[in-house]
């Protein structure tokens, strides 16, 4: 068999790495020829796939990939893994979508299949992408071709996230599409989790993450009560999370990044809005972590008055761009917004992270884009006023952060177990 994965990110590469692995011939299509050119070259452009497993399938003939769409016709299944951000008014985007089913389109035949793995609000399969794909095709949806929707499930950097070993929602358009679906994944993942429509699948993906958005919320704003009362959230934490049954840990942090946290619940408040429905929960929770950039810049003030500094002409070191550790994933990261709060406030800003040399041009904060990571030496470090730790990863020596530095402001509990001076270390 042979598809066509359509976006070649942190979704499409890892999904079309592990249907080549397992004997399926995949075309990657991609409108940037910079991934294209890496990717054939068998060079990896994600920090966390080694280049030698493109490397393997590309010289074994099972993956390649292209900036035609044209090609399309080539193949039997189309899989569509591209970007569904937010607009300048915190609206969903899905124009990225649409352009992609414009452009696959007129090369459709008869009795392909077409996925949708992007996170979007429920309706966009049968009806957005539908409409598209009809129009452009002249074919129609459950009749001449299969349509489907299955959500992404990856977790960029985790070592024991493994595509083919995640369990893989799908929902078809008629149950002839469901049941083509299911075929196509067979092939290649070991658990299939069918569910009776797009729209449930859809729904699926936003839950899951509602429900980290929310349960974040609960513990940033935990983090404030207890901050209050003189309490160590961390530690309260720790404690509850020794209870075997009825208690999951989530963990507070200096706001939410990634491409589906900080996004996805939006989808389904703006799509609620449609059927006269409220989603106050949700959108309470995206209130309390969209705030919480601004604590962490008004600990930073706290920190320096108490060393007789003002943010304004301060120089500040953020160490942490990759919205999670031990990964070069930068997607909607909060360094970026702690970065533009310290510059709007007078301060001198720069960054370190051992996995971001340099910041990549972004759709938000473009005014970064060529800045380079600073070295990590003591006469480096020493020269800022204040570190703010925004991630905590695992290759930054904190005890040597400790002892360069004059004032840390501590947003993800790294600091811990670290032997460190009285009044240096502050949580936010």
């Amino acid at each position: 068999m042979k598809i066509t994965v359509v976006g070649l990110g942190y979704v499409g590469l890892p999904l079309s790495l592990q249907f080549a692995h397992s004997g399926v011939t995949v075309l990657g299509l991609d409108i940037d020829s910079a991934k294209v050119e890496r990717i054939n070259a068998g060079s990896s452009y994600i920090k966390h796939i080694p280049s030698e497993i493109i490397a393997e399938v590309v010289k074994g003939g099972r993956f390649a990939a292209s900036t035609d769409f044209s090609r399309v016709k080539e193949t039997e299944a189309v899989i569509i893994c591209v970007p569904t951000p937010l607009n300048k008014n915190r609206e969903p985007d899905i124009s990225f979508i649409l352009e992609t089913g414009k452009s696959i389109a007129p090369h459709l035949a008869k009795g392909s299949l077409v996925v949708l793995e992007s996170t979007t609000y429920p309706g966009t399969t049968d009806e957005d992408l539908r409409e598209v794909l009809e129009e452009g095709s002249g074919l129609k949806a459950g009749t001449d071709f299969h349509l489907a929707f299955s959500p992404e499930r990856e977790d960029p950097g985790n070592a024991q996230s493994k595509v083919q070993a995640i369990p893989k929602v799908i929902g078809g358009y008629t149950p002839a599409c469901l049941e083509r679906a299911k075929a196509l994944y067979g092939q290649a993942i070991k658990t299939l989790v069918p569910v009776s429509s797009c729209r449930v699948a859809e729904a699926t993906k936003l839950l899951e993450n509602i429900f980290r958005s929310v349960n974040i919320a609960l513990v940033n704003e935990l983090k404030l009560v207890y901050g209050a009362m003189g309490i160590d959230v961390w530690e309260v934490i720790a404690a509850a999370k020794t209870k075997p049954f009825g208690f999951m840990p989530f963990y507070p942090g200096p706001g939410l990044g990634g491409h589906c946290i900080p996004i996805d619940p939006f989808y389904l408040t703006w799509k609620a809005r449609e059927y006269g429905q409220n989603t106050r929960f949700i959108e309470l929770a995206g209130e309390i972590n969209t705030s919480m950039p601004a604590y962490v810049i008004n600990r930073t003030a706290e920190a320096l008055n108490s060393q007789r500094k003002p943010v304004n002409g301060s120089c500040v070191l953020i160490v942490g761009l990759a919205y999670k550790p031990n990964v070069d994933d930068d997607r909607e990261s909060p360094s970026y917004v702690l970065m533009d709060l310290l510059g709007e406030r007078g301060a001198d800003v720069s960054y370190y992270d051992p996995y971001v040399a340099v910041i990549p041009k972004t759709r938000e904060h473009p005014h970064w884009a060529g800045t380079r990571s600073l070295g990590w030496n003591r006469e480096t470090v020493a020269s800022f006023d204040a570190v703010i730790i925004a991630t905590n990863h695992q290759s930054v020596n904190y005890q040597e952060l400790a002892d360069w530095s004059q004032c840390i402001v501590d947003t993800r509990n790294a600091m811990a177990g670290v032997k460190t001076k009285p009044g240096q270390v502050w949580k936010a």
